[in-house]
């Protein structure tokens, strides 16, 4: 199991053991469906209850699109995709675009963004591409994925036939309603169901996730049973002491309210984690910061960022503590080699292994941090591969329900991201805008 290390945590033992009555409420709010946004805790129980026919029906649509694509665009924003890549990109070669032979479909990400440039590279770069697309998106209306799809939808209709694009177009949506469902239905593309109460950002485990991850060559099951049994580890009747989700709410929650930790810093060592790092600060971002509260999620590429951001982390102002990810065993072996003319002074490290390196950057890094006043956390997963990644998947959407209770605020609801749109559709003169769009450009 994966383990969560507060001794460098910068706060007593009996400050942690003065949380555990409010954790346990938090906790049984979630399990009773008392707490605010109660309509959509649909992943709270998600992982346990996958059934082994709902995979295959999964892998059997993932090994269509493998059979007949040798690129998968994956159209969707926030949650609808961040999910996915996390796992895609931590697990798979770092060097996929020049090692691919075949074995798996390449997965491109498209609909996060409104970059022509982008869009005009992502269609040019699939003119020869065997493609198929799988849209993300419960309502079908948001701009960017919308966008992005219809250019997609065209394409794949253009170079492969209407027929082909209909096997290798598949919807995750809405079950009834929207753009999306409407436009599954009516082309027959296979579709997905995402549910109606689980959000965006706790949507990996839903097909939203799985899809992708199956379709890139990676075991579902075994990532869904580490989240089925880190739901167990985490459950309420678990004691506070041994839950590592209660442990790490509890503790960033004394950091923010009692010590002034305004930020925090998701690292690691390992560069996989990029975009883990990127889920986890959508799942914290959007789920607490409202009502004027939260604590800001921030996140750095160590050791890479030690030559960037580590300045500021280590004498910069106060205001942060830093949760480390740390990896125990790599998935290769590399060696250090000895050189004869050892210009660079490094030949005491020859025959070590370059992780045993970075390891002690890992720890010397947390001591030069915490003698510097940042208080440190450490998330220790054995391996990086499906299992634990599940694992770290459900730890971190468990302990951020816990925690935005803490907070005392709805931490499935997201009202702050609908401001900008209805400005940009007003700047855009979109019909039924007309009263925001005359005011709008008197403010200009």
């Amino acid at each position: 199991m994966i383990k969560l290390d507060i001794s460098k945590a910068l706060t007593s033992a009996e400050e942690v053991a003065a949380m555990e009555s409010r954790v346990y409420e938090a906790q049984k709010a979630l399990e009773e469906g008392t707490c605010p946004g109660n309509d959509f805790l649909g992943w709270l129980h998600l992982p346990s209850g996958i059934t082994a026919e709902f995979l295959t029906e999964l892998q059997n649509c993932a090994q269509i699109m493998r059979d007949n694509c040798d690129t998968v665009v994956v159209a969707g924003i926030g949650g609808s995709y961040l999910g996915a890549r996390a796992v895609i990109e931590a697990l798979g070669n770092s060097f996929q675009w020049l090692t691919n032979k075949g074995e798996n479909p390449n997965i491109l990400f498209a609909g996060n963004n409104i970059g022509e440039d982008y869009l005009y590279e992502l269609t040019t770069y699939l003119q020869d591409k065997n493609f198929g697309v799988i849209n993300i998106s419960k309502s079908g209306t948001t701009t960017e994925t919308a966008l992005a799809f219809r250019l997609l939808k065209k394409q794949c209709e253009q170079q492969r036939g209407k027929d082909m694009a209909k096997k290798v177009i598949v919807a995750i949506t809405d079950a009834k309603k929207g753009a999306a469902r409407t436009t599954a239905d009516k082309e027959g593309y296979t579709s997905f169901i995402i549910p109606d109460n689980v959000g965006g950002r706790f949507s990996v485990l839903t097909p939203v996730g799985l899809l992708p991850i199956a379709i890139a060559g990676f075991d579902i099951a075994k990532l869904i049973q580490g989240a089925a049994d880190m739901e167990k580890a985490t459950a309420t009747d678990v004691p506070f002491a041994e839950n590592p989700a209660a442990q790490y709410a509890a503790v960033r929650n004394i950091l923010y309210q009692q010590k002034g930790k305004k930020i925090e810093i998701l690292a690691n060592f390992q560069p996989k984690l990029h975009f883990m790092n990127e889920w986890w600060k959508q799942l914290y971002g959007e789920s607490e910061g409202k009502d004027l509260k939260g604590i800001y999620p921030a996140a750095v590429d160590l050791t890479t960022d030690l030559h960037s951001m580590g300045q500021w982390i280590q004498e910069g102002e106060r205001s942060i503590f830093e949760t480390v990810i740390s990896i125990e065993t790599p998935e290769h072996s590399v060696l250090f080699p000895h050189d004869e003319e050892n210009l660079d002074g490094l030949n005491f490290l020859a025959g070590k292994h370059v992780d045993e390196v970075n390891k002690m950057a890992e720890l010397g890094t947390c001591l030069a941090h915490v003698d510097g006043g940042v208080p440190n956390m450490r998330l220790i997963v054995p391996r990086l591969n499906e299992y634990y990644l599940g694992q770290v998947i459900y730890f971190f959407e468990k302990a951020c329900g816990i925690s935005g209770l803490l907070l005392n605020v709805n931490p499935f609801n997201q009202p702050g991201v609908e401001a900008y749109k209805k400005n940009m559709f007003a700047l855009l003169g979109k019909p039924g805008y007309e009263k925001e769009t005359e005011a709008i450009k008197a403010r200009l």
